[in-house]
């Protein structure tokens, strides 16, 4: 016996679905097909596909997650599809040259890793994994062959990536050529109705819709959700780049980090990384332009909120809090400048965990040479966390860390990954 499902009206479910979204293709066929699972009590089929192509994920990666996660609240059935097949191939998105290949044991521990981390956003008795190894571990040559027919060398190469490398004359592996036509298929095989990706995954998912014409299926709706930048509010979030806030991270560190946010990337990171309704982060932002709410105020509740969504309202109370000691309590004015400085710049050793002062105070520019930041701490002029430091190195206590480093008058917060 089928179960009829029971869902909210087509306009409260518009309404968050898309929420910070980029582009749905196409949007009226969107519509109509939330209007016939109502009708029918059926849930739509959303997909959303991830590559575990690294251990860790980051906020960054949580932008879809979210977006999954509000199709499961208003009653759909969401995939979360684990690429551990096409993982083999490597996704070219984004990429100037051609992606190493991971083993097969990286590949299934750093997707034993992702279902860890991305139940903190989905409901896990809701949600169904998947690897998309079930279905294209199975195809015979003969099956590929007939996928790969149904697209053109010419199409592949209007793709943004391909077609700079082709350009610039720089290699494209044929398997490269695969690898949207693999995801396309997975389209096909979990019958989707709306499949989720970045902006940057638009190429591939739109080979979905092809693929499932071409097998006599409704082509799915395409949903893209913007790329959010990092704490420097100008790249991308990514490790690589140290201006990134891992999901797993220590709520004090996650609270540190959202702290320093600049105040506009402060609403992306409202409309992206928390369930509120846009028509509530609107009204927040009319009050701190009206002055009647602070930034730093809105600030610390984004960050108490997002923290709390990962770890517990406590422990985000208690980040907040000895945020507050730390860095207002201590003196420090809510525009001193932040940076972040990987361990490898500043001499860190871990027996036992300890950093090089003189680099510390030269790479957060406060010091002009190694010879002035010696001087400095001999004159009693170098503080760290208000403590005096004369001696050449400086324990760490935890890692990563933000310190507030002191020469004189001038102050900055450092954070060390």
């Amino acid at each position: 016996m089928t179960t009829q499902h029971t869902f909210p009206p087509p306009q409260e479910q518009l309404d968050l679905i898309t929420k910070g979204a980029a582009e749905i293709i196409p949007v009226d066929d969107l519509t109509r097909r939330i209007e016939a699972s109502i009708a029918s009590g059926t849930p739509m089929r959303i997909k959303a596909g991830f590559d575990p192509t690294a251990p860790d994920l980051h906020l960054g990666h949580t932008v879809l997650m979210r977006k999954l996660r509000h199709f499961q609240q208003l009653g759909h059935q969401v995939i979360f599809l684990i690429g551990d097949f096409t993982a083999l191939i490597g996704d070219p998105t984004g990429k100037s040259q051609t992606r190493k290949p991971l083993t097969r044991e990286q590949i299934a521990l750093n997707a034993e890793t992702y279902q860890e981390q991305v139940f903190k956003i989905l409901d896990r008795d809701k949600t169904e994994v998947r690897y998309n190894s079930e279905w294209l571990g199975e195809l015979r040559y003969e099956d590929t062959i007939r996928l790969m027919a149904q697209f053109t060398l010419s199409q592949m190469i209007e793709r943004e990536e391909f077609h700079k490398r082709f350009n610039a004359e720089e290699p494209i592996a044929l398997h490269e050529l695969m690898y949207p036509v693999m995801q396309g298929y997975d389209s096909v095989a979990l019958k989707s109705d709306v499949e989720l990706g970045g902006t940057d995954q638009k190429f591939n998912l739109m080979r979905g819709r092809d693929l499932q014409r071409h097998f006599g299926q409704q082509p799915q709706i395409v949903l893209t959700m913007p790329i959010i930048e990092g704490l420097d509010g100008v790249q991308k979030m990514s490790k690589s780049l140290n201006n990134a806030i891992g999901v797993t991270e220590a709520p004090f560190d996650m609270f540190t980090k959202l702290m320093q946010v600049s105040d506009e990337l402060m609403w992306k990171y409202y409309t992206f990384l928390t369930d509120l309704p846009q028509s509530q982060i609107d009204a927040l932002r009319e009050q701190v332009a009206a002055g009647t709410l602070h930034p730093m105020q809105a600030k610390k509740d984004l960050a108490r909120t997002i923290t709390a969504g990962f770890h517990t309202a406590e422990a985000a109370q208690r980040a907040e809090e000895n945020w507050s000691t730390q860095f207002q309590k201590g003196g420090v004015s809510d525009d001193t400048e932040r940076i972040t400085v990987p361990k490898s710049e500043l001499g860190v050793e871990t027996e036992p965990l300890s950093l090089n002062v003189d680099r510390l105070l030269v790479t957060a520019g406060l010091a002009n040479s190694m010879g002035e930041a010696r001087r400095k701490r001999s004159e009693k002029a170098v503080r760290i966390d208000e403590a005096v430091i004369l001696e050449p190195r400086y324990a760490l206590v935890t890692d990563p860390v933000t310190l507030t480093v002191r020469l004189g008058k001038r102050v900055k917060l450092v954070t060390v990954t």
